[in-house]
């Protein structure tokens, strides 16, 4: 997940993985705290992280999954009184089975078109052009195809990513799945999953997995009748404004 979606700007402190992208998206903008070995002081970790985040004029914000693993982690966040917030669920499927031939209906390329950066980030996005330029870094730091596909007008109408890590030869991940407002609800996005499945197939892929928002249960809906099931789910951690001082 972490190679899937990288942040450009990135360091290790003990265990944990700070990363930094100007703000664009929690996800390359939050740690990823890997197991910390044993008689690790997570409050003298938490101290350069405020310090390298702070010199970056971003929040310290944790990618923390759920389970026994993250439990010390968590309770360590809650006395210091970090919020919780987008509980994400992880998703996973095995082999795919690829249809007769490519659905000549979807675009598939090997890097996102103007049109597809501009549909994604119309959906999706935050923030204006230099936002987008950081988002695209994000995008094609690993491998990915991207899928996209029209509506009768010959306008984009839905677009997907299936990210290709070298770390994790035969996974493929799912990623920006976006629809435009005026095409939902008419099969456009099943279309781009199962182009983008159909796609990893081709390449031998055996296993594929995906994130989608806990609140978000239509996308559920749509990944779980193409055979995808939770496998795990994390949320973000952050650091809660400090107020600043007043007196006279």
């Amino acid at each position: 997940m972490d190679a899937a979606w990288p942040a450009p700007d990135r360091e290790n402190v003990g265990s944990w993985v700070l990363r930094a992208a100007d703000g664009v998206t929690q996800r390359a903008n939050s740690i990823w705290p890997r197991p910390e070995p044993a008689g690790s002081d997570p409050a003298v970790l938490l101290r350069q992280a405020r310090a390298w985040y702070r010199s970056r004029r971003l929040p310290v914000i944790f990618q923390l999954m759920a389970g026994p693993a993250g439990t010390a982690l968590h309770q360590f966040l809650d006395t210091e009184g970090f919020t919780r917030q987008s509980e994400t669920l992880v998703m996973a499927r095995g082999p795919w089975q690829a249809a007769a031939g490519p659905d000549p209906e979807v675009n598939i390329a090997d890097e996102p078109s103007a049109e597809w950066l501009r549909l994604w980030w119309q959906v999706d996005g935050r923030g204006g052009d230099a936002a987008m330029a950081t988002a695209r870094t994000i995008l094609t730091g690993c491998p990915a195809l991207y899928a996209l596909v029209r509506d009768p007008g010959g306008q984009p109408a839905a677009v997907g990513r299936l990210a290709l890590p070298a770390q994790q030869p035969g996974w493929g991940g799912i990623y920006s799945m976006a629809t435009h407002p005026d095409a939902r609800r008419r099969g456009y996005a099943s279309q781009v999953l199962e182009a983008l499945l159909d796609a990893g197939a081709a390449r031998g892929l055996d296993n594929y997995w995906l994130l989608v928002t806990a609140a978000n249960t239509g996308a559920q809906q749509l990944y779980a009748a193409a055979g995808f099931v939770e496998t795990g789910r994390y949320e973000y951690r952050q650091e809660r404004p400090q107020r600043a001082r007043t007196g006279c």
